[in-house]
């Protein structure tokens, strides 16, 4: 026997129209769900990666910048004069050939490239284990005193096909190693004594290298590949817009060389 509905009492259940309206609903949940994750995740990941620009352009002048401070130094027990200019530097190259008499060797990536020299001690350098004077890379040069050339340049690694800073010291010549990643190129501008403005490396011949008293520092480091459009302000100021998807950043530094006598005020 079938049992009826009391009175004023309607059927239990869901309509198709309600059905539909909630799913509706649901999806536009969970749509804004997806959205705003993915909308974090991306503020996320270009936080990271403007940090990661930031630390590698301090530690790129940091480093290159305590060098060149370093340069023309020779201890007041040391009678010993070094072997060429305390700075050295070239345009859109990097130093290299003998010690005594540097080169420029022509880089693609338009870098420029400083080399430093001073007589290191256990005191101006990390003495290494067996308590011989260091260079850039803390590889072994000599028994203190000894003469330290460190030779700066940017240029892309073949092995991981990112910009590198790359440093090669005394302890290994011929041989450069990376010190910081994302450092696309390195600009040098050198003051020399009394002169008005800075000037770049190829306009100093090689007798006017023991007169510089300053430097001006450039890094521009790039970022990773996050397929954004980015506005920056290169090494030599001109306004440019990326074109790779990577942001990019330059750093500027000025830095004296303490070492030399006309340098100080």
């Amino acid at each position: 026997m079938r049992r009826s509905l009391a009175p004023g009492r309607a059927r239990a259940g869901h309509t198709l129209l309600e059905f539909t309206i909630a799913m509706a609903l649901g999806l536009v949940v969970i749509v804004g769900t997806l959205a705003a994750y993915r909308s974090q995740r991306q503020a996320f990941a270009y936080a990271i990666d403007a940090a990661r620009i930031h630390e590698a352009g301090v530690s790129a002048l940091t480093l290159i910048g305590e060098q060149i401070q370093m340069a023309g130094f020779v201890s007041a027990d040391d009678a010993s004069a070094l072997s060429g200019p305390p700075i050295f530097g070239c345009s859109a190259g990097r130093p290299t050939g003998a010690v005594a008499s540097l080169t420029c060797d022509a880089l693609s990536s338009r870098s420029d490239g400083v080399a430093v020299r001073y007589r290191g001690d256990a005191q101006s350098t990390w003495p290494a284990t067996n308590g011989q004077v260091t260079d850039c890379l803390g590889q072994a040069v000599g028994a203190a005193p000894g003469e330290v050339l460190n030779r700066f340049h940017a240029k892309t690694s073949t092995s991981t096909g990112e910009p590198e800073l790359y440093c090669e010291g005394t302890g290994k010549p011929g041989t450069a190693q990376p010190l910081v990643e994302g450092v696309e190129r390195l600009r040098a501008r050198y003051w020399t004594k009394g002169a008005a403005q800075a000037v770049d490396a190829a306009a100093l011949s090689r007798e006017r290298w023991d007169s510089v008293v300053s430097v001006d520092l450039c890094v521009l480091v790039r970022g990773a590949p996050l397929g954004r459009h980015v506005p920056y302000v290169d090494c030599e100021g001109s306004s440019l817009t990326s074109s790779d998807g990577r942001a990019r950043q330059a750093f500027w530094r000025h830095v004296v060389l303490r070492n030399v006598l006309w340098a100080q005020p």
